[in-house]
């Protein structure tokens, strides 16, 4: 086994909850049920790791086997990464029938012919979930498996959920291969990031709102005491209105959490009317509006 991928399978086991670790190998099945016996999960990691790795060895592992692991890894840990959504588009309203196989081949031709060094792995899960893990290299260079990108591809939609690789040049490449796998004709960003990767497919999937409102486990009258010189009326008001807001949002989306956001951007369109003597003119303005943990800040749209 090479050292490389002793290494890596190394430094991906001694990522895992140690009482989790167990339960991981067996999901992975390289090892068998035998040599899983021989190891003793009540040491330290580290200890753990490297009777991992001589199992490996007498397995001949190659970097297939580490690369399937570390996606086991990302996929009960997706939290680790920060996701980005994209939206695929036809030209037309014609519905393609999905191979698996046509779309792994042309997803590797399409890399392989502009990249020679890169290592590209897939993973299906139940929920028709296609997990893709690249590791990029260069002309000259072998894949670095330390500077990923991960791409989660639901079949049955139009949208992919990227998790790009610190190396920004190859996201062009990336997208471009998505495309041609899966018979799209573009793909742009959603703006839309967050480590959640359900939250960020709830919101692309529409099953919840895209209203930021918070959910209370107290009713409202419990949680705030009005100061002596506010205006019982806008109290009152406040109260109302947020109360609405729960109640339309119960009525529509249920009662479960909102969507958890780091980053979120929108475009408004407002109208301005002003008076000059005796014209009135119209402006129309573009306005961004960025969501990015918790901070909201305005730009003018180009």
């Amino acid at each position: 086994m090479d050292e490389t991928v002793a290494e890596y399978i190394r430094r991906t086991v001694l990522k895992i909850p140690r009482d989790e670790i167990k339960s991981m190998l067996q999901t992975w099945g390289f090892l068998s049920e035998t040599q899983l016996q021989t190891l003793n999960f009540h040491q330290t990691k580290d200890n753990i790791s490297q009777d991992v790795v001589q199992l490996c060895e007498d397995n001949s592992a190659d970097i297939k086997q580490a690369a399937v692991l570390d996606i086991i890894y990302n996929h009960i840990y997706p939290n680790k990464r920060i996701w980005s959504v994209y939206q695929m588009n036809k030209t037309g309203e014609e519905t393609d029938f999905f191979d698996l196989t046509d779309f792994k081949k042309k997803f590797k031709r399409r890399l392989q012919s502009a990249l020679k060094n890169v290592t590209i792995n897939f993973r299906e899960y139940e929920d028709n979930a296609i997990w893709i893990r690249i590791a990029w290299g260069t002309p000259y260079k072998k894949p670095n498996q330390y500077k990923t990108s991960y791409v989660v591809y639901h079949s049955q939609t139009p949208y992919v959920f990227i998790s790009a690789s610190v190396l920004r040049s190859t996201l062009p490449l990336l997208c471009q291969a998505l495309v041609v796998a899966s018979n799209y004709h573009d793909i742009r960003e959603m703006e839309l990031r967050s480590h959640c990767l359900n939250s960020l497919k709830d919101i692309a999937f529409k099953r919840y709102s895209q209203t930021f409102q918070t959910y209370y486990p107290r009713p409202l009258q419990e949680r705030n005491v009005a100061p002596e010189n506010v205006d019982l009326r806008i109290i009152q008001e406040n109260r109302s209105e947020k109360e609405r807001i729960q109640r339309v949002n119960r009525e529509v989306f249920g009662d479960g959490p909102q969507p958890k956001l780091e980053f979120a951007q929108y475009k408004v369109w407002l109208m301005h009317h002003f008076h000059h003597y005796l014209h009135v003119y119209h402006r129309k303005r573009g306005i961004i509006l960025k969501l990015e943990r918790g901070k909201v800040s305005f730009q003018e749209a180009l």
